[in-house]
């Protein structure tokens, strides 16, 4: 087991694009993902860790998708994670509470095209703990850009999914631990009690 302290007001837990569209994809993954992720959230609400849930949604009509982007011109073409539509929300099992921070995104990365960098620094935190879908997509954007900003960054690598089991593996084991902890749910938990 990992040696993690994640009790104290310099951490938040950064919950990313668990939003029906997204988790659509995810096939008999998706239960047990909740499952884990709701049992994390619920401790780090316990322990009165900020939460701060991270969307990617789109304005009708799609301004910020450029044809250029492959990734976001297809998900313009599908429809998908359009604002005010019921697959741009959050699962409603990790739904945000009163007075927990939903930041939107119009980019991959957390930071990219938000405020969440203002709302870290203005409380104080210099530790994150990641969970997200998709591991080689929010989660490695937001660890690379985070990293870069010396936050120190915890991986809950099963409440992180991947539409592809190689890549999460590859990620989860060799690429985030040269920048994070890469722990699991149950450490999380223990860490939180």
């Amino acid at each position: 087991m990992t040696n993690v302290t994640l009790k104290d007001e310099k951490t938040a837990l950064l919950i990313m694009d668990y939003q029906n569209d997204i988790l659509a994809n995810m096939g008999e993954k998706k239960s047990p993902l909740l499952d884990r992720a709701t049992g994390v959230l619920q401790a780090a609400r316990e322990a009165h860790l900020p939460v701060i849930h991270v969307v990617v949604r789109f304005r009708a009509g799609y301004p910020e998708a450029s044809p250029r982007n492959r990734s976001f011109s297809a998900i313009r073409q599908t429809g998908r994670l359009l604002e005010g539509t019921p697959g741009a929300e959050i699962h409603e099992r990790v739904a945000p509470l009163s007075g927990e921070s939903v930041v939107t995104k119009r980019r991959v990365g957390a930071f990219s095209t938000t405020d969440l960098e203002v709302i870290l620094r203005s409380q104080g935190i210099t530790k994150l703990v990641l969970m997200g879908v998709s591991t080689s997509g929010v989660v490695l954007s937001t660890v690379r850009w985070a990293a870069d900003m010396d936050y120190e960054l915890v991986v809950v690598e099963d409440c992180c999914a991947d539409g592809d089991e190689e890549v999460h593996r590859v990620l989860t084991q060799k690429v985030f631990p040269r920048q994070a902890s890469v722990i699991s749910s149950q450490e999380v938990l223990a860490a939180l009690k």
